[in-house]
Formats: C-alpha cells, sequence, structure tokens
C-alpha cells in the first residue's frame, strides 16, 4: 500500500504505542491520541513470552528492552499452605534456545517509556496528550475522531486502542455483554532490599490455592518484586487498577496461606486491588475504515500472562498488513482476520486458567500432590503453552485464504 495514507491511533497505551511504532518503521503517517495530561502506564510488572520478545526485538527496540528486562531463570507452582513447589519449566537460555528469544519480566513503565521514546524518535510530534475521544464519524474514505474541548482530527484510518473500557468498541459494536467473575485481584510493587534474602529467587512463582493464587517475579533488572495475587471474594465491583487498599485487607484475604505469602504482602509499600470482569472476546473487531486492537476487542483475565502481548502482535500485524496489501480494507480485513483466532484462543485459555488455579482439591496435601502432576504434567504444559511462544508475528503468511493457525 502507498504510505501516504494517514493513520490515527486512539489510545497512547502499549498496544496502541506498537502499533504507531510498526507503521512508522513502514513509512506511515501516524498520529496517537492519548486522554491522558502525561503519557505514563498505570500497573506494575508484565511477563512478555518470547512471542512478544520477537515483536518488541522486530521494531528495533531489543538493546533497550534489554536494559529494562529481568530474565527468570524458570517458573514454579508453589502449594498454598506448605509451599511445596513443583517445577514448571525452565527459562533463561533454554527458552533462547527453544524459541529463539528470551522470556522476560519488565516493569510496565518501563516498557510504555521505551516505546514512547521510540516513537518520538521517528516522529517527534507524533503523540498528542489530552485528547480524549468522544466518538468518530466515517464518510467515505476518511475518519474523524472528535475530542472533548479539542480540535477534530480527520485520518484515512483509526485504530482504536483505547482499552477495556473502549469508547470506540462502545460507538462501533455496542458496550457487549460483561459479568463479575466472583474474583478481586491484588497488585503491589516491592523493592527487593524490603524482603529477605530466601524470597529473593531468581524465578516466576505461582502459588495455587482453594479459592486463590498469587504470582510473583523480579521485574527492573531484578531491583523490585511485582507481587499480584486473585482471591474469590464478590463484596468488591470496581474494576480500576488504580484503586489502594491497605496491607490488612490484603493478609485477610489469605487466611492461613503459607508465611512467605505473608511475608510478600507485609512488605508492599501500597496494594492495589479490582474487580475482575470477563469479557467475550470479539469476533469482528472491524467497521468501515475503523479497526480495534488489544484490549479494546480481545481484554482477558490475567491467568495467562498474554494480555500484552497479543497487543504487541496485534500492533505488528497491523503494520504489516498495511505494508503487504494495495488497500486500506484488504489490509484490515486481513488483520481481524489473521488475530481473530489467536486472541480468542488466548482469551478462553486464561479462562480456563481460572479453575485451574483455585480447584478446591488444592485444600488439602494429599489431593494437592495428585492434582498438580495431572494438571503440570510435562505434555499439559507444552500443550498449554507452546502454541502461544512459538508464534511468530513477525513471518507468518497473510495473504491467501487459510488463515495461518493460531
Amino acid at each position: 500500500m502507498k504510505n501516504n495514507i494517514g493513520i490515527g491511533i486512539v489510545g497512547g497505551g502499549i498496544g496502541g504505542l506498537t502499533a504507531a511504532l510498526a507503521l512508522l518503521r513502514r513509512g506511515f503517517d501516524v498520529t496517537v491520541y492519548e486522554q491522558t495530561p502525561k503519557l505514563q502506564e498505570v500497573g506494575a510488572g508484565l511477563q512478555i513470552s518470547p512471542n512478544g520478545v520477537r515483536v518488541l526485538a522486530s521494531l528495533g527496540i531489543e538493546e533497550e528492552l534489554m536494559g529494562i528486562a529481568f530474565i527468570p531463570e524458570g517458573k514454579e507452582i508453589r502449594l498454598w499452605s506448605t509451599g511445596d513447589t513443583w517445577k514448571l519449566f525452565d527459562l533463561g537460555q533454554e527458552s533462547v534456545e527453544r524459541y529463539g528469544f528470551p522470556y522476560i519480566t519488565v516493569h510496565r513503565n518501563d516498557l510504555h517509556q521505551i516505546l514512547k521514546h521510540a516513537v518520538e524518535a521517528l516522529k517527534p510530534d507524533a503523540i498528542r496528550l489530552a485528547h480524549r475521544s468522544t466518538d468518530i464519524e466515517q464518510s467515505g474514505s476518511k475518519a474523524t475522531i472528535h475530542f472533548d474541548g479539542k480540535r477534530s482530527a480527520t485520518h484515512d484510518v483509526v485504530i482504536g486502542a483505547d482499552g477495556v473500557h473502549s469508547k470506540i468498541r462502545e460507538q462501533l459494536f455496542g458496550s457487549g455483554p460483561v459479568k463479575f467473575t466472583g474474583l478481586v485481584a491484588w497488585r503491589g510493587v516491592i523493592p527487593m532490599e524490603l524482603l529477605p534474602e530466601r524470597l529473593r529467587r531468581p524465578v516466576g512463582t505461582n502459588w495455587v490455592g482453594p479459592g486463590g493464587h498469587v504470582i510473583h517475579y523480579p521485574i527492573r533488572r531484578g531491583e523490585l518484586m511485582n507481587f499480584t495475587s486473585v482471591v474469590e471474594r464478590r463484596d468488591w465491583q470496581v474494576e480500576s487498577w488504580s484503586e489502594p487498599g491497605t496491607n490488612a485487607e490484603y493478609h485477610a484475604d489469605y487466611p492461613d496461606w503459607n508465611e512467605d505469602v505473608h511475608a510478600y504482602i507485609e512488605a508492599i509499600p501500597q496494594p492495589f486491588k479490582w474487580a475482575l470482569i470477563a469479557r467475550p472476546p470479539m469476533q469482528r473487531w472491524v467497521e468501515g475504515r475503523v479497526a480495534l486492537l488489544g484490549d479494546a476487542c480481545h481484554p482477558s483475565l490475567p491467568f495467562l500472562a498474554q494480555g500484552a502481548v497479543m497487543a504487541l502482535e496485534d500492533g505488528c500485524i497491523l503494520g504489516r498488513a498495511f505494508e503487504e496489501f494495495e488497500t486500506v480494507e484488504e489490509a484490515l480485513d486481513r488483520y481481524q482476520k489473521i488475530r481473530v483466532p489467536r486472541t480468542t484462543k488466548a482469551v478462553n485459555g486464561a479462562a480456563a486458567n481460572a479453575e485451574r488455579f483455585h480447584n478446591p482439591i488444592l485444600a488439602n496435601k494429599a489431593g494437592a500432590q495428585k492434582y498438580v502432576d495431572e494438571q503440570w504434567e510435562p505434555q499439559k504444559v507444552v500443550d498449554r503453552y507452546e502454541w502461544l511462544f512459538r508464534y511468530d508475528a513477525t513471518s507468518i503468511p497473510l495473504a491467501g485464504s487459510a488463515v495461518e493457525p493460531a
């Protein structure tokens, strides 16, 4: 496609900036509209599996990425009560040998800043802050974004990367069904020096138990420990990543859990909590000259560590589609056809893990041993993750009648 078309991206998060960078590197004119007055990501740690690192490397930021990342030695399962430990799989060099790229953990804001600087290096005025979109109007081959208190902007294409509460999705396709899962998530970031030496382990750990689970892993070169968890409780239904909680309330959600879990909780300077809301993955992302991307069209529960990675892949495929196809319509159609099956499988896989992590069989040690042996048997682990990690968004065929398997 001729790269003289103008593309507007609504949303300056990780997905929106990845798409912007993928398109700018191919010579397209891109403008990103972000509603906040300062471009910064909320949240904490992210796990970026090899399929996501491959995308970031293709965008020319691998060196910067590895400068802020941590490479865990492996992943493990621990039992909520006794702390019994089972190795899940090795990472580190084994990931590079198996998939071509490492499995890394990062602070979300560190990755966000790298993407921001890379976008601005290619187009210094690409990002427009304090632009909150109100609606989109399409006419012929143009799409106009209207903003609250700002001048409207007209582009040849608009990408809605405006997150889980997407206004663009709501305008084009309706708000869609939502369901409170009965699950509440907690998160916190702990400076590593606040933890005793025995808790500074260089691995990703998943504690499983009846009614809840806990995940922690080092980020930012090992300077911080990211700590997140999910518990079954129905009295909190606010879906916000920035709602503060207290350490005392956090402790109370995990009665009788292993002392190590409570040592981590106690060390969190400020914990946050939010309700987990389930939304079915959309099968249609495109309407005319407007397309959705990332959490705007496939928000996922946080049980497969692929939410951000799916957005990275979206951005990569979108950039390739605009480069490879002759018309906007064909590019958007192929983008949708390629991405919908894979993201649907990822969202459904994350939902399936919720029950796996919280099974009541885990209440007693004897049942737990048998359950872990069954659920994390090596071949099942391969079946659960291999299709994710081996996917190459930078080279899978986009043309032809057959869509690349997810």
